[in-house]
């Protein structure tokens, strides 16, 4: 009688990117959206995950070095929708010291045009170091997306956990856009800091910022610690490798242990994939304009504009009239300072 040998697989991790611009109904967080008992909205949130595909406009993959670990392990790695997921045999044991690196890059332009980032730009730097003799090539203000540094939301089977460290207190270098928190009032910039003379400069976002997702945010840029000696360094972002491309928008790191909080790791005491394997969530958080409504016949204001900044939503509606399309936001200055984000509404 032939031997057979079965080697079931467990579910390592799945990570979700998730758009609040393609998920926000108007106003409404997507996370906030009520799902009433009768039809047709007691699924909404249900069917917007159905609809939303982050590969329109992000693509992820593991990098080389990650390929060849997940090859070592017979590990099965797959994009979906929502982001991707990563399968083990139930008998493979991973070593703590373990990680997996996955390159985040932009599929599509027009998610800079509604996407909140803190408009800093990521520039490469070229810089030789002489005592090495050899050239050190940095990203600035690349975020590397954790599971050894990110945040939770809620506690037991609520509980979120979230690829985003904490979002901090705000800072004089913070920029337009960018999220910050004061003790649980969660607020976003609508202006560079420190701002210019006269203008507000912070649009509360909630007085509970426990109920709501750990979007990515300009702390998620780690420090740069370069070599004794070499000058010029970027403060924040990655060095770039053979391993890691000129057109990274975003590094994930995984790690199978976090000892700090186990609901993060990924595998058990013994270096086995859990039985039920984390979800880990990435949440990009939509950009924050004032609608300025033009008359396309005169090209004048129009006076009734709102003055309260509001959301970009693909769906619903944050306003009372015609919302903006997801194109071109202008950034409005005062010298080098920026004041605010507008979106421009011909009617």
């Amino acid at each position: 009688m032939a031997e057979r040998s079965i080697n079931g697989y467990k579910r390592l991790f799945e990570a979700r990117l998730l758009h609040h611009y393609w998920l926000d109904e108007g106003r409404v967080v997507f996370d906030q959206i009520p799902d009433p008992l009768s039809p047709p909205d007691e699924a909404k949130k249900e069917n917007r995950l159905l609809t939303y595909d982050v590969r329109s406009f992000l693509a992820v993959t593991p990098t080389a070095k990650t390929a060849k670990v997940f090859k070592e392990f017979s590990c099965i790695y797959r994009n979906t929708a929502l982001g991707f997921i990563v399968a083990a045999p139930a008998s493979v044991v991973l070593p703590p010291q373990t990680t997996f690196d996955f390159i985040v890059t932009v599929q599509n332009a027009a998610f800079f045009n509604y996407t909140a980032l803190t408009l800093r730009p990521q520039k490469i730097s070229e810089l030789y170091h002489q005592a090495e003799n050899r050239t050190y090539r940095y990203k600035e203000n690349v975020p590397v997306l954790s599971n050894l540094t990110g945040a939770s939301r809620g506690t037991g089977a609520n509980k979120k956990l979230f690829l985003s460290r904490e979002i901090p207190a705000i800072e004089t270098s913070d920029q337009v856009e960018s999220l910050v928190r004061s003790g649980n009032v969660l607020s976003q910039l609508t202006e560079d800091h420190p701002p210019a003379p006269g203008i507000p400069q912070l649009h509360q976002l909630s007085d509970s910022a426990n109920e709501f997702p750990v979007f990515i945010h300009q702390g998620d840029a780690p420090a740069i610690a370069p070599p004794a000696g070499l000058v010029g360094v970027p403060t924040r972002g990655i060095t770039l490798s053979d391993d890691i491309p000129d057109e990274v928008f975003a590094l994930i790191r995984l790690s199978p242990i976090r000892a700090s909080d186990g609901d993060f790791s990924f595998v058990d005491a013994n270096g086995q994939a859990k039985t039920t394997g984390p979800v880990f969530q990435i949440r990009f958080k939509n950009r924050l304009t004032t609608w300025r409504y033009i008359n396309k016949r005169t090209g004048e204001p129009d006076i009734t504009s709102p003055t309260t900044p509001l959301p970009l939503t693909h769906f619903g509606n944050a306003g009372t009239k015609q919302k903006p399309s997801e194109g071109l936001v202008k950034a409005m200055k005062n010298g080098n300072t920026i004041t605010r984000l507008v979106s421009e509404i011909f009617i």
